[in-house]
């Protein structure tokens, strides 16, 4: 059975503006994102910005990178 898949919206940051389809995991969108750069250096971590996100998107921020 295929997991459940919603849209993080990514709110600032170097990809900033990016809508990213995720699994969710166990109902819940995920609480960290680790993503490719654009400039193929690494990471972006992103965070979900509030724990009480509902629909079919979440809103993400800008951590670091990795």
């Amino acid at each position: 059975m295929p997991q459940p898949m919603i849209t993080a919206l990514l709110d600032d940051g170097p990809l900033k503006g990016d809508r990213v389809e995720v699994e969710m995991l166990e109902g819940r969108p995920p609480r960290t994102l680790d993503l490719p750069a654009r400039d193929d250096h690494g990471a972006c971590r992103y965070c979900l910005d509030g724990l009480v996100q509902s629909g079919a998107s979440a809103v993400y921020t800008f951590l670091y990178r990795v």
